[in-house]
């Protein structure tokens, strides 16, 4: 294969450290070693797909073995020991798979064959590639001669997975986290790709191509692979064409369906989104763009353009800000909380596509529900705080609500049910617990004594804290039973300052101290006097005979 012929990624794969980009301070750290002679039994390094793990291992075992030393590192003209790691046919670098080197066996293997030392190098390197795919057992094989292996041999690992490498192989290793890519200097260097390859790509198309890569070097020319093989040198490839080719779409087109879903618009929505999809737009790659933008209205005010990874542009930058204004933090916080379920959704039911249409038209029904708990006062269901309501409708699994036919006759005349209001008057908190206990709410009872601290009650507001045992639906459930039994609305509100003792404790406080003033009785000296080892738990008091 000549150079020529190769894929992007392999034509132009870092042969140096200078070659590098986004690794600076992983590469400078290894060269002072090397250079200072303090070059550790082992190197691991770990980061997403496509950052440099391999290629960072070749260059640390060129480096290493190099002729002319790391300061003279061969750039151009290589000597033979670089040609030959480069070409990995170097015999003291012997370069393994995790997942075809798996078992025991091999790894005995490995180090039967450390034994010996390097036959025209200065060190003998095993790098291991995806390491977290070998066994348990081969991993406890490794743990002796990566802590002190011959002074001629060095392990180079590299993972995406950190988590599943065992914490005695991580301790024995120098660690090297990879970051992602940052998106400017990805850019940066595509363009660069780009002109050494004569592609005619429009900036925009090659941003499409960095945020899709989301920060992997190897992806980004992989698309850029793509782009220039898909058009020929006669005509641009815009960023309409990029996104056909690569099976996205325009952002400028989601902001319209969010401005419509908060319009209550469903004919524009479903019209516009099955335009999306007729360009082939895959449903799970317009959920997650459709989180992306939840994210970008929501955060807007503290992004910068430079901040969402070229996935907007000026207009729409400026759209978003505008149209955020005017939206509540409350909705977009549920927009995200409802897209994420239906992530999962999607793979209950074989067209998704149908799926996506019903979740945009949910999504028109939550922000009208909103409006509804803020201006229909005579909404009983709805009686609760703005984001307990909306959150309650949709609180159950996505799984949950795929019943069957008996389930839901069951389950429908209760949810249809009205809630028959009273006028009982409640003006203190004392009150409301007697009311509890009257109507036999005992749960309620039970969380108003036990787990709540009053701040303040007014009328029909209570402000309250709480301890870590308060229930869930604490607030929805007292929530819908004032509204019952007084006919009125009711805010309740957590605050950050303690509040009052909890009834309950105030009633222990005070049977500790008729406990504490019994005990200085005559009566309780007695007793102790005849039972030493007494001890007073308890005292009841007589109640007092009416004349």
């Amino acid at each position: 294969m000549t150079i020529n012929s190769k894929v992007l990624a392999l034509k132009y794969r870092p042969q140096t450290f200078d070659d590098l980009i986004g690794q600076g301070v992983v590469a400078e750290t290894i060269i002072n070693s090397i250079k200072s002679n303090k070059v550790p039994n082992a190197y691991l390094f770990t980061g997403i797909r496509g950052v440099g793990k391999t290629t960072i291992a070749r260059i640390v075992a060129r480096s290493l073995n190099c002729l002319k030393g790391v300061e003279n590192l061969c750039k151009k003209e290589l000597c033979n020991n670089c040609e030959s790691i480069a070409n990995s046919s170097h015999i003291d670098v012997l370069e393994l798979n995790g997942a075809d080197k798996t078992s025991i066996n091999d790894i005995r293997d490995l180090i039967e064959f450390a034994r010996y030392g390097p036959t025209s190098s200065k060190y003998k390197i095993f790098i291991i590639d995806e390491v977290h795919q070998i066994s348990t057992s081969a991993f406890n094989a490794l743990l002796k001669i990566l802590e002190e292996p011959p002074e001629y041999l060095k392990f180079i690992l590299a993972t995406t997975e950190i988590k599943k490498v065992p914490v005695t192989i991580v301790s024995r290793c120098q660690r090297f986290d990879l970051s992602r890519i940052k998106s400017t200097e990805l850019l940066k260097f595509i363009k660069i790709i780009n002109d050494k390859e004569k592609g005619k790509i429009s900036e925009d198309a090659l941003k499409l191509i960095v945020k899709i890569s989301e920060g992997s070097v190897r992806d980004a020319l992989s698309l850029l692979d793509r782009a220039l093989m898909r058009f020929n040198n006669e005509k641009e490839l815009n960023l309409d064409s990029a996104q056909k080719i690569f099976g996205h779409f325009d952002k400028s087109q989601l902001i319209k369906i969010f401005n419509y879903i908060l319009m209550g618009d469903e004919n524009n929505v479903i019209e516009i989104y099955r335009k999306i999809y007729d360009q082939g737009v895959e449903p799970k790659v317009f959920i997650n763009d459709f989180l992306e933008m939840i994210y970008f209205f929501k955060n807007i005010d503290s992004l910068t353009l430079e901040n969402t990874n070229f996935s907007l542009n000026d207009q729409e930058f400026s759209e978003i800000k505008k149209i955020s204004k005017q939206v509540e933090e409350q909705i977009l916080i549920l927009f995200w909380q409802f897209t994420i379920r239906t992530i999962d959704e999607l793979d209950l039911v074989s067209n998704q596509n149908l799926s996506i249409e019903m979740f945009l038209l949910r999504l028109i029904y939550l922000a009208s529900k909103k409006i509804n708990v803020e201006n229909n006062h005579e909404n009983n269901r709805l009686n609760l705080k703005k984001e307990d309501v909306t959150i309650s409708e949709f609180k159950s699994d996505s799984v949950d609500q795929i019943k069957n036919i008996s389930q839901e006759k069951k389950t429908k005349p209760e949810l249809q049910s009205e809630i028959k209001s009273e006028n009982i008057m409640i003006s203190s908190f004392e009150q409301l617990i007697k009311v509890c206990a009257e109507k036999k709410e005992t749960k309620l009872k039970y969380e108003l004594e036990k787990n709540v601290n009053l701040v303040s009650f007014e009328k029909n507001r209570i402000e309250i804290s709480f301890n870590d045992n308060l229930d869930k639906g604490f607030v929805k459930d007292l929530s819908l039973k004032l509204f019952e039994w007084t006919n009125q609305r009711w805010i309740i509100t957590f605050s950050k300052t303690k509040g009052e003792i909890s009834i309950k404790e105030k009633e222990q406080n005070i049977k500790n101290e008729i406990i504490k003033n019994a005990k200085k009785s005559e009566i309780y000296r007695d007793v102790l006097d005849k039972f030493s080892d007494a001890d007073l738990v308890d005292v009841i008091l007589k109640k007092k005979k009416e004349d």
